[in-house]
């Protein structure tokens, strides 16, 4: 199944604009706070209520609950409620895999950072001889 489907690129082979604008205004603003990434992988898990969200990452309820109602207006998760209590689940599995893909970039970026600044020691200890 392609799930690219729909997704269109200009002809220099980027999204149009009006989609990286609605990317950062929705998705990129919605895992801009750690605590609602951690609110993402523990819902990857399985759907939980606030309260064990809030137990399972050591979190106050109001700002489990404040931070849900954001990826919740951002569509990232969906509830279901049963009787008095509220269920919450991802909307879309491929935000863990979205996440994960970013945090390998991101270490693959802090390895070349940190092999670089070793470089540029090993240099200096040369020249200084």
């Amino acid at each position: 199944m392609d799930n690219n489907k729909g997704l269109q690129r200009t002809p220099m082979n980027q999204p149009p604009i009006i989609e990286i604008n609605l990317l950062h205004a929705n998705l990129c603003r919605a895992v801009a706070d750690p605590r609602r990434i951690l609110i993402l992988y523990a819902l990857g898990e399985k759907p939980r209520h606030v309260t064990a969200l809030a137990d399972f990452l050591h979190l106050p309820q109001p700002t489990v609950s404040r931070h849900l109602r954001v990826l919740r207006q951002q569509s990232l998760v969906t509830t279901k409620r049963g009787g008095t209590s509220v269920t919450y689940a991802l909307a879309d599995q491929r935000i863990i895999e979205a996440l994960d893909l970013m945090r390998q970039v991101m270490n693959n970026a802090l390895k070349q950072r940190s092999d670089l600044l070793l470089l540029e020691k090993d240099f200096q200890l040369i020249w200084r001889r």
